[in-house]
């Protein structure tokens, strides 16, 4: 060949090279970056690419929204059924009758109000048939005429109808369409009628009557004229474990129940207009924290039922801490699966560099790519996490006995949030590096490897999730101890693993040790910032798996560990002065030799060290309600096995003692010496702590 004509032909190579080599631009290539990204998301989801990243998300919204889902459509519930729940638009709560300047002021006000009385008692069966007489503790409530002021009650014409309505749906709106085609449960706006009263099911199973027959109240016997159903106003106490029991209040003097000091509740309920009910609830609370006015509470329609609220609270809580740790697993899981993705895709995006494509033109399509990745798995964990959801509805049914509104759109916006937050934060960072690897690698395999991702774009994904975590958890205490737990393991596991590669680089000699683990060795030390993120990204996938175990079997265990052996397990009340010596004999024949034997009443704490004491005494929320409410107050000439001294000394029969629990006592900063007086339905008493 010539020289001329060799010179030739090296110029044609060189610009035929540079066609291929030199950008061309997004415009003379004739694709965009959203049809790129199109032509991507379809090519990976043929191949099974995204198979790993949509699980991973998919699962993690489920959790999350299944818990959002849920406490959704538990606190719709209580907003529409607030005045139900209630049983009012304010209610006064009370442990002495409620104060009478309270129901003038309503009256003035132009509100129309009930008032309840409730309160445990034994009830004891009187059959018609003549069978044995059987007692049990009830949950007694005396109610005014005029009672419900909101929903409705709910009664059959006897038990058996009671059993049928409960057992065939216990959900209320079921229950509803049944009523309007039978007789076998009817609504209705009344009270007993005086000399009667209603019994729930458990209560006339547990007693042995049924309609028509009569129960023994106190000095009272009333006939049994309905079975009652449900109640609108029925709380969440401990003492609504026990079967209710309804009478009216014209009854209630005559069973000579209430007693001095007796445990009442009176719950006074106003309806009204808007604006006259928001006024007298401003003016209620006012009153209620005034120092003169004790053991008063206000309830209203955004308060709801303050119990009801905290068992949800405490629920939430828990299934929220789930849904926190299952979120983490699914980043890590996304991690992982992204970085994956990546390094299989490194060879496609330098030809994507050789054909001219832009780093901004590979990035933009990714990430159009991963947003729709997102969205789908997002999409699809919210419909795995509904379904979810209705199985905790499901298994809530015999204690959520109403029919939950439908969700509202929250549930679902935080859903693909969370969804698209994960990806992006997780999955994103790795996946942008392609669009850096250089067209070299065409014909150099060993260019263009993946780097560790750099500290901003980490910290940048970290905080947003941090932020995502402690949302969800609605509690700022718990997700930041969440988030700072597993930040601190995953720098715990970091910094073990580097130090791992360390010792193995040092121990492992060539010649001295095996090939596979010289390689392996070799393989581990050239990149070793990837097997700290390996190791960390595993070690707390297992940590989050083995804490969802510990949650699942500790919190069971620790309840069963809280209450000794030898535990009573029968508690028996209201015992009169008269009855006590043939009660202790029935005990001792019984073969009971060492029962918990003392007596008991209620008394408000009124003044420390000759100082009146108000709840504004004090700062502590706890201890203010401590003051505000009424103590109960004991005897006994000897110190009770269980009780520990923890300071000062016991005296048997001293005068002028008195004994204080230490948690107490730490709440309202007392000690040993201080003087404390009581008010025990008007009697005063004082005595010192020895």
């Amino acid at each position: 060949m010539s020289e001329r004509t060799q010179d030739a032909s090296t110029h044609d190579t060189a610009q035929s090279l540079g066609a291929v080599v030199k950008p061309a631009g997004v415009k003379q290539t004739g694709v965009t970056w959203w049809t790129q990204a199109w032509r991507t998301l379809w090519r990976d989801a043929r191949a099974g690419e995204l198979r790993l990243l949509v699980v991973a998300v998919a699962l993690g919204v489920a959790a999350l929204s299944s818990v959002s889902f849920l406490a959704d459509r538990l606190n719709g519930g209580l907003q529409r059924d607030a005045r139900q729940l209630l049983g009012g638009d304010v209610v006064v709560v009370s442990d002495q009758a409620t104060p009478a300047h309270i129901v003038q002021r309503a009256k003035t006000d132009g509100l129309q109000g009930v008032t309840t009385l409730s309160f445990p008692t034994m009830a004891r069966g009187q059959p018609q048939s003549g069978g044995e007489s059987n007692s049990r503790l009830v949950a007694l409530k005396a109610a005014e005429a005029g009672y419900p002021l909101r929903g409705e009650l709910k009664v059959a014409s006897s038990l058996a109808q009671a059993q049928f309505a409960l057992s065939t749906d216990s959900s209320s709106a079921s229950q509803d369409s049944r009523i309007g085609s039978n007789s076998t449960v009817e609504k209705i706006s009344a009270i007993p009628a005086s000399g009667e009263v209603w019994i729930e099911p458990a209560g006339l199973e547990a007693l042995g009557l049924d309609v028509g027959d009569s129960v023994l109240l106190g000095n009272s016997r009333l006939r049994i004229t309905r079975v009652l159903v449900n109640e609108p106003d029925r709380g969440a106490g401990f003492m609504n474990f026990a079967p209710r029991v309804l009478m009216n209040s014209a009854d209630l003097d005559a069973t000579g129940l209430i007693q001095p000091a007796s445990r009442v509740t009176w719950r006074y309920a106003v309806v009204g207009a808007d604006n006259a009910t928001k006024e007298f609830l401003a003016w209620a609370e006012a009153e209620s924290k005034k120092p003169e006015v004790r053991g008063v509470r206000v309830e209203s329609l955004e308060a709801g039922r303050p119990e009801m609220r905290q068992t949800l609270d405490r629920a939430g809580k828990f299934l929220n801490l789930v849904a926190l740790l299952a979120a983490l697993l699914s980043a890590v899981a996304v991690a992982l699966a992204a970085r994956a993705f990546a390094a299989r895709h490194l060879d496609d995006c330098a030809m994507l560099r050789v054909l001219g494509l832009s780093q901004r033109h590979i990035a933009l399509s990714y990430t159009a790519e991963f947003v729709w990745v997102g969205t789908f798995a997002s999409t699809l964990g919210l419909a795995l996490g509904y379904a979810v959801h209705l199985v905790f509805v499901a298994l809530l049914k015999g204690l959520v006995d109403t029919a939950l509104p439908a969700p509202s759109v929250w549930p679902v916006v935080y859903g693909l949030g969370t969804g698209l937050t994960l990806l992006l934060a997780f999955g994103l960072p790795p996946v942008l590096q392609l669009a850096s690897v250089p067209a070299l690698r065409v014909m150099r395999r060993d260019v263009g490897e993946l780097k560790a991702t750099t500290l901003s774009v980490w910290a940048l994904g970290l905080t947003g999730f941090a932020v995502l975590l402690i949302a969800v958890s609605r509690d700022l205490k718990l997700g930041l101890m969440v988030v700072g737990g597993f930040a601190g393991a995953v720098l715990l596991f970091a910094g073990m693993a580097w130090l791992a590669v360390q010792v193995l680089r040092r121990s492992v000699v060539e010649g001295s040790a095996p090939p596979w683990l010289m390689l392996a060795t070799r393989q581990i030390s050239a990149r070793p910032v990837y097997a700290m993120v390996q190791v960390s990204a595993l070690a707390v996938g297992l940590l989050a798996l083995a804490l969802l175990v510990l949650l699942r079997t500790d919190l069971i265990s620790s309840w069963r560990n809280a209450t000794p052996v030898n535990a009573p397990n029968r508690f028996v009340i209201n015992i009169q002065p008269d009855q006590a010596e043939p009660f202790l004999q029935t005990l001792h024949d019984a073969g009971v030799r060492k029962p918990d034997w003392y007596p008991m009443i209620r008394a408000r704490l009124v003044a420390v060290n000759g100082n009146t004491v108000t709840p504004d005494s004090y700062s502590e929320e706890r201890a203010q309600r401590l003051v505000d409410r009424e103590f109960n107050v004991s005897f006994s000439a000897d110190q009770p096995e269980h009780n520990t001294v923890v300071a000062g000394a016991w005296q048997a029969e001293e005068l002028d003692g008195l004994s204080i629990e230490d948690g107490i006592a730490k709440t309202l900063k007392l000690k040993l010496g201080d003087r404390l007086r009581f008010d025990m339905a008007g009697v005063l008493h004082e005595a010192r702590i020895t």
